[in-house]
């Protein structure tokens, strides 16, 4: 098969394509062909070589695909050979076929393509998993995403919002910031020209919000204790402005907040199986009813993987950027 491999750490252009053996499924796993692989920034860092593939899983990037199975153990998952899926993976997306377990499987959306359902898994998985189960965003909250335009960001906030919660979202310019109203958010704030702690203030009347999502991490962290409300949570899932902050511990202790975070990669089968499941009871039919829609920025065929990773870098995108395999 055709696969794009990391032939060194570095830039878009240490990505190459190459041809692999056809992975073969073990005891639990489908072999799945790919019609449309998602770009996500752990494929990045992946790439920069600061974030190895967990062991016994594919070197290849790529942690979400959509596309059809075409052999392997489906189990007990009431699926089968012949079905369009779209599937959570700890590697091997970027290629013609991968071998991924069933449990991670959820069938395509009705009403969606293949490349719109090949930006679901990564990002649901994450949004689910970090704002709903260990943010236990609950009726009535508030939530503020950073990076509210990113792939993650435009799921949490139809999702929050499609759910009955009042978000809001950081972005890096005016436009971004518009693009998330667009989606639902009741306050988009461009963070390069404006305090998003004030505006959150602001915009809550001094109260703050009652989860942050933060994929910034760094001098964020303090930042989100201040304009989080008392017993709020701050659920980290990235580091992209450093692994280390400087925070006022009095305010933690005082008003009751949570700092906590997680990383879905290297958990185990059954801990995403369980996502799998609330996901198809509770946001398939939102989808399906085009209460959301996953936003795809552009697509690249998978020969382009470093054309794809270099927007990625760029970090102008609205949404996610999709790879198509023919």
């Amino acid at each position: 098969m055709k696969a794009v491999e990391i032939s060194q750490p570095g830039g878009p252009e240490v990505l190459k394509l190459v041809e692999r053996p056809t992975p073969e499924p073990k005891a639990g796993e489908v072999l799945v062909k790919v019609s449309a692989a998602g770009i996500n920034r752990p494929d990045v860092f992946q790439r920069k070589g600061h974030y190895p593939a967990p062991p016994g899983a594919s070197d290849l990037p790529g942690l979400e695909v959509a596309g059809e199975i075409v052999g392997g153990d489906v189990g007990d998952t009431g699926l089968k050979v012949g079905d369009k899926v779209c599937a959570l993976l700890a590697g091997g997306g970027y290629a013609e076929y991968c071998a991924i377990p069933a449990a991670q499987c959820l069938p395509v959306p009705k009403g969606l393509s293949d490349i719109e359902a090949a930006g679901l898994p990564e990002t649901y998985f994450t949004v689910w998993s970090n704002v709903f189960d260990r943010g236990r965003l609950s009726a009535g909250e508030s939530l503020l995403v950073h990076g509210g335009a990113s792939g993650i960001g435009t799921t949490a906030v139809q999702l929050a919002t499609a759910l009955g919660h009042k978000v809001y979202a950081t972005a890096g310019s005016d436009e971004r910031a518009r693009a998330v109203e667009g989606l639902g958010a009741v306050l988009g704030i461009n963070y390069r020209s404006q305090d998003f702690v004030e505006e959150i203030k602001k915009a809550t009347n001094g109260r703050g919000v009652d989860v942050v999502l933060d994929m910034v991490a760094g001098e964020y962290v303090n930042r989100n204790i201040n304009c989080v409300a008392d017993d709020g949570r701050i659920v980290i899932i990235a580091l992209l402005g450093g692994a280390k902050a400087t925070i006022d511990c009095s305010q933690i202790l005082r008003r009751r907040v949570t700092v906590t975070g997680s990383t879905l990669r290297p958990r185990p089968v059954a801990f995403k199986a369980e996502i799998a499941r609330a996901l198809k009871q509770h946001v398939w039919p939102l989808l399906e009813q085009g209460k959301i829609r996953p936003v795809v920025h552009a697509t690249f065929p998978l020969e382009r993987a470093s054309d794809a990773h270099a927007m990625m870098d760029a970090g102008e995108q609205i949404g996610k950027i999709v790879l198509t395999v023919s």
